[in-house]
Formats: C-alpha cells, structure tokens, sequence
C-alpha cells in the first residue's frame, strides 16, 4: 500500500513539473514593429542620418484664370434713352471708337436745342454790345447803358459754354457740336462705342431696351494677358510674398505649367473663407487661355532650414508614411511621422522625427516586407 501511494505521488510530482517547463522557457514577444533583420538582408541596407538642410516649401492652392482688370472697360451710354440699333455681340473683336449701339434720347434733343438757344442769345447779345460801344462813343448812350450790353454779352459767352459743356458730357463731339451751331440740324440719336480695342465679351442690352448712364451695357477685355487668381490660406499667409515665383496648372492645357511671379499680395482676410487673395500675370497672346478656367497655383516659399529625408527612405503603411529607425545594433523600429510634398527626391519631416537619429535610407521597402512576413507567422 505505501509503495502504490509513492508511485501515485511521484507521478503527480512529474506531471506538474511537464505543465510548468515549456512556461519558463518560452521567448518573450517581439516589439510590434520591431525587426532584426537576417545577415544577407541587412548587408543590403544604408543607413544615414537624419540632415538639416534649406528647402523651399511648395504651396499647392486652388485658383482660376481671369481677366486683367487694368484691361477690361465697362462701357455704357452716357444719357438715358432707348436703344434702336445693336451693332455689335459677344465674342466680337472691336478697335476704339467702334460704334457698339445706338440710341434714340429725348434728353440729348433737348439739350441741343438749349445750346441753339444760348448760341443764338450770344449772337444777338454780340450786336447789341458792339452797337452800344459805338453809341458811347458818339456820346449817345450812357456809359452804364453801355456796361450793361457788355454785362449781357458776357453772360451770353458762359451760358453758351456751358450749354456746350452738357453736351460733351452727353458724349457729343466738338466738331459736332460746331456742326450743330452752324447747321442748326437736331440729332437725337447717340452712339455708343467702344473705349479699348478688345474683344466683346458681355453684352446687356437688348432691342428697343430703355438704358441710364449707370447701366454697363458692354464688356470689352484685351485677353491678350489674363490674371491667375488664388486664395491662400490664412495659415500660410507668411509663405508668401510679392515677387515670388509661381507654377500654374491649367487642367483644361492637360496640366501644362505656365511660369510667373506673383504681382498681388491681399493686405487683407477674407472673414468668411480666412484667406488672401493673390495674382499673378501671364501671356496670352496665342488665345489658349479663357477666362474662369480652373488652374491650380504652386507658390515657392522662401527657403527654410527643415529636416530633410531622401524620399526613398519612405515606407507606406496604413495609408500613412513611416520610416525605419535604428534602435541598437542590426535593430531598427517601424516610425510613423508626418512628411512634406517631395521635391527633387527629398521630402521635409514636419513631425515624428528629431534629428538624432539613424534611418534606413536605402532598402526599406525589402526589410519592410521581412517585418511583415515575421508578423504574420508570428500571429
């Protein structure tokens, strides 16, 4: 009997001792994204340090094409009255001084007539005057009667002006205005023409259409130049500056970049969109350009000191981007941080670095796909 109970206490002695063996000498977990690459696979990598150099920030906002406001007229009539004849519609090219519309005004014969009336009282009052100077001088009349005619006449001279005056800025020519007082023939119809040589591009008037000095009537633009428009964001107002150089790509050109330089910095917000607005120029003599295309406008900033990584040292993971760093001998660990837009083959680190430290610049993707596949026979 104390033979079979020692036999049954050994066995459970061993037993114990078989459960708790493979617990005391399992290896501890690996670090996620952790990994210590095979000899072969780490003679394939370079490493280098992280490096501060200066680098030029590229600004990518939304803008469009638009007209040069320094070559764009806004014409209208300069009296109110009704249109009787439109000569010409959009897309039509016009030299200045191209008739554009007529109009039939009422105000325009009234004013005509008063400048006959007035230029009539200056002929009779020039009479008068010339006859009461000889009549002084024969001693006929007194010399305040004389004054007088001569007072007439000279109220008769300004009248006269600026009766002629209104009509010039009903938009009456002076050799019209001669013709009229020697003709003594009422015109009531007005031109309207055009102040540029351009292109028409708006047209708001339509037959038989009563029209006021305040009403634009026609858009002439010379397109020959047209203006690149964006809006900055108020975050980066401080990257940019008269003078700079600009990229614009045009959507419609198959994105083609057209060269520039800034000419227009806003001095002001925009409340609603927190932006300023800037402008550049560019030629348009070849007509490829249209007004309200969609353009996208790349701003070089001035240089600045940032940490810099060759872009090839750059892993995607998760959508997002991370290097390899070197965390002791043939160890290196899986680091996300935040990049910049590459440019010439460098990308700026705007966070998860500090500049210490020594990355995989050379081999990564490799020795990212080792790390992935020990993962997964690990899980």
């Amino acid at each position: 009997m104390k033979k079979t109970c020692l036999a049954l206490l050994t066995a459970a002695l061993l037993s114990a001792c078989d459960k708790d063996a493979p617990q005391s000498s399992a290896a501890p977990a690996a670090e996620p994204g952790v990994i210590s690459p095979a000899p072969e696979l780490m003679s394939q990598l370079k490493l280098a340090g992280v490096k501060r150099e200066p680098i030029a920030e590229t600004l990518r906002v939304a803008g469009r094409i638009d007209f040069d406001e320094h070559r764009l007229a806004r014409i209208g009539a300069t009296i109110t009255g009704r249109v009787t004849d439109i000569d010409a519609w959009l897309g039509q090219e016009v030299r200045k001084g191209t008739v554009l519309a007529r109009l039939n005004s009422s105000e325009l014969s009234t004013q005509q007539l008063a400048y006959l009336k007035a230029r009539a009282e200056l002929e009779l009052n020039k009479r008068n005057a010339e006859r009461a100077k000889a009549l002084f001088q024969a001693d006929v009349i007194s010399a305040a009667e004389n004054q007088r005619r001569e007072s007439e006449y000279q109220i008769s001279q300004a009248e006269t002006r600026a009766a002629a005056d209104q009509l010039r800025l009903l938009g009456v020519s002076p050799a019209a205005i001669e013709k009229l007082g020697k003709q003594g023939a009422i015109d009531s119809v007005t031109t309207v023409m055009a102040t540029m040589n351009g292109v028409v591009v708006e047209r708001r008037l339509s037959q038989g259409q009563v029209v006021q000095p305040a009403d634009t009537l026609f858009v002439v633009a010379d397109l020959s130049r047209l203006w690149a428009v964006a809006q900055v964001p108020e975050q980066q107002v401080g990257l940019v500056k008269t003078g700079q150089s600009v990229s614009i790509e045009v959507p419609a050109l198959g994105n083609e970049r057209l060269v520039g330089k800034l000419i227009f910095v806003g001095q002001t917000i925009d409340p609603e969109t927190r932006t300023v607005l800037v402008r550049t120029e560019l030629d348009n003599r070849d007509g490829r350009l249209k007004p309200a295309m969609l353009a996208s406008m790349l701003i070089e900033a001035k240089p600045q000191e940032r940490l810099v990584i060759p872009a090839s040292a750059v892993v995607r993971e998760n959508g997002e981007d991370h290097v390899f760093v070197a965390t002791g001998p043939q160890q290196f660990r899986l680091q996300k941080l935040k990049l910049a837009p590459e440019q010439g083959g460098r990308r700026a680190v705007l966070s998860g670095l500090n500049g210490d430290e020594q990355i995989v610049i050379d081999g990564a993707f490799h020795l990212n796909n080792e790390r992935n596949r020990k993962e997964m026979e690990g899980a």
